[in-house]
């Protein structure tokens, strides 16, 4: 290292004379000292802002004022399986979405690995026969055709959705037995997101939240549940793009307008989902749909959670 003859100057003569020329041991205390100084250098805690209690945001950018009155009275009950990564996350959608519901229909579970003798609860739920994983792919069904058939009140669903990037929630479904039990369903309403402060693989990716929404509302056969739920994200979203944040637009329509300017990626597998969705982008907006399902899953399927991804500006 260039910086060590001014460390220890005898490093150098030691290399070229022979050890006797320099005491290792004085040099090895020396270092410990040095290091020993610095970490008892007080360390002053950094202050966190005052946080509101039911929307989990700082007090200063609160959003209960865009929340309903009271919780929306539904029978689903939510099992929101969030990956780790999630938690750290500055402008996350799930703490919105449970302040909107009463306490107990929507839960959030953190992990990546679950199984029944760490989670004898979400086990129960998967073995439950009323229970919906909402997460696209050959096996699933259209949740509207599902419930057509269904008498109003005579189902009350459970619907677990995993909350996380399309990779991670991929491979917390793959990796996750109990995932497999319950019945798998997916939205296939072609949908535009409102999470324009996050950029999404597609146009009709939607957030953990709006998923939330849109099977609520068929649910629970009620569309205002959808437009309820959804206004604190069209806040959050407002106030981001107040104080400096940048709409975000989707990996497809940068591809689609000659727009994205990053270096393709060097992993093959990434490789190949670019090249899908690059295919995807050149044919008409009419066949867009049709031909989706190249990228990941048919495209009005991608509605399963990919909230909360890179390069979005923290809150003021």
């Amino acid at each position: 290292m260039d910086c060590a003859p001014s460390l220890c100057p005898a490093v150098t003569q030691e290399i070229q004379n022979g050890p006797e020329m320099c005491d290792g041991s004085s040099m090895e205390d020396g270092l410990v000292d040095a290091f020993g100084d610095l970490a008892a250098l007080p360390v002053e805690a950094g202050e966190r802002r005052p946080t509101c209690f039911r929307c989990r945001r700082p007090q200063k950018v609160c959003l209960c004022p865009f929340l309903p009155p009271q919780p929306l009275e539904v029978s689903t009950c939510l099992y929101v399986v969030q990956h780790p990564a999630e938690e750290s996350r500055v402008l996350r959608t799930v703490p919105l979405l449970a302040a909107c519901l009463p306490q107990g229909k929507c839960n959030v579970i953190v992990g990546r690995r679950f199984n029944e003798e760490k989670h004898p609860e979400l086990a129960a739920v998967c073995r439950d026969s009323r229970t919906l994983i909402l997460y696209p792919g050959p096996k699933s069904e259209n949740l509207e055709e599902l419930v057509q058939y269904q008498e109003v009140g005579t189902a009350k669903h459970n619907v677990i959705i995993i909350d996380g990037t399309w990779s991670q929630a991929k491979n917390m479904f793959l990796k996750n037995s109990l995932f497999h039990l319950p019945k798998q369903v997916q939205l296939n309403r072609t949908l535009s997101s409102q999470y324009v402060i996050r950029t999404q693989p597609s146009n009709i990716c939607l957030s953990t939240l709006e998923c939330a929404a849109v099977a609520l509302s068929i649910l629970e056969r009620n569309d205002e549940i959808q437009e309820v739920l959804l206004k604190p994200l069209k806040a959050l979203c407002s106030f981001q793009l107040q104080h400096g944040a940048q709409i975000h637009h989707s990996k497809e329509h940068l591809l689609k307008n000659g727009m994205y300017d990053k270096p393709m990626p060097k992993n093959k597998r990434k490789i190949k989902r670019m090249e899908k969705l690059l295919r995807i982008c050149s044919v008409s907006s009419a066949n867009i749909i049709v031909h989706a399902k190249s990228y990941r899953t048919p495209s009005v399927n991608l509605s399963i959670t990919t909230a909360n991804k890179r390069g979005v500006r923290a809150e003021p």
